[in-house]
């Protein structure tokens, strides 16, 4: 990792039908990972007319945690354990995969006719060495749980994990940090300095961290040594996250998440004879695995 902040790509663009554009993040060549942060997708901002929506068909997934934030839009989660959640701006879906689970995310069908306009963060946390194969488990957090901490000239949401003396309810295994972070122009902010791997992701605005000046969709990494402060430039929305290193490397195939290949390769073979179990109320569709 980085003493200094550094700028990573800006990401790949992936269309996911109807204008949808997803942009991935991590991982990178330069940043493989960040504390367990092993993906990192910002999703849109886009436009559904009535009538289209967000069709993410039932898939695998092990060895992780996915979690979604959402801007705007909301998505109906449906699961193999049988969790049937909407996401909406503020609140939490966090789910842990562990030795498998199955999920679909869907535009609810209210959202479907109406139309609406979609724009989030969806990421992947990787789960530590002994917790890569717990039983699969999916928690809903409401906004109102998440703790709202004040500083001067911002507002932040610690999503999940722990800083600035504050706990997310959200249940995690190492430790991390997740932050929405809202500021006013000429606000400075300190990254926690418990958390040895940091990253920045401008949604909005523009803000200055050490010598690198970020804009809207851009995020830079750093770690280890202490953190310039973050100082925002005019009016911003950013997204802070990190945490320890990982113990150990991680191989990343298709939805899956695991410290051993042939373990990637066992959830392959569980998927292609559909041994995930079929996610509830969903059962008539399913993602192929990748040739």
């Amino acid at each position: 990792m980085f003493p200094q902040p550094t700028l990573i790509d800006k990401g790949r663009l992936h269309d996911l039908g109807d204008g949808f554009v997803v942009r991935r993040m991590l991982p990178v060549l330069t940043a493989r990972h960040v504390g367990p942060f092993v993906f990192y997708d910002h999703m849109g901002p886009a436009e559904f007319a009535p009538g289209k929506g967000l069709d993410v068909r039932p898939h695998p997934h092990i060895g992780l945690a996915t979690v979604t934030w959402l801007f705007e839009g909301s998505i109906r989660h449906r699961d193999s354990l049988g969790s049937v959640a909407d996401i909406t701006p503020g609140a939490v879906n966090w789910m842990t995969a562990g030795r498998g689970i199955a999920h679909s995310e869907r535009t609810p069908p209210e959202a479907r006719r109406s139309g609406q306009r979609m724009h989030g963060i969806q990421v992947w946390v990787a789960l530590p060495r002994a917790h890569e194969e717990m039983e699969p488990e999916f928690h809903h957090h409401d906004a109102e749980s998440l703790p709202c901490i004040r500083q001067p000239g911002a507002e932040l949401v610690l999503i999940a994990g722990s800083a600035y003396g504050s706990a997310s309810p959200v249940k995690v295994f190492a430790p991390m940090f997740f932050i929405q972070a809202q500021l006013e122009a000429g606000a400075e902010i300190a990254l926690p300095e418990e958390h040895a791997e940091r990253g920045v992701h401008v949604i909005e605005g523009e803000v200055s961290w050490g010598d690198l000046v970020l804009g809207a969709a851009q995020m830079a990494v750093q770690a280890d040594a202490p953190a310039p402060l973050v100082r925002a430039n005019g009016t911003c929305r950013l997204m802070l996250f990190g945490g320890a290193p990982l113990d150990g490397e991680r191989h990343l195939w298709w939805n899956f998440v695991s410290s051993s290949r042939e373990r990637i390769e066992q959830a392959k073979a569980d998927w292609a004879a559909q041994r995930f179990g079929k996610v509830f109320g969903d059962e008539e569709e399913f993602i192929p695995l990748p040739a």
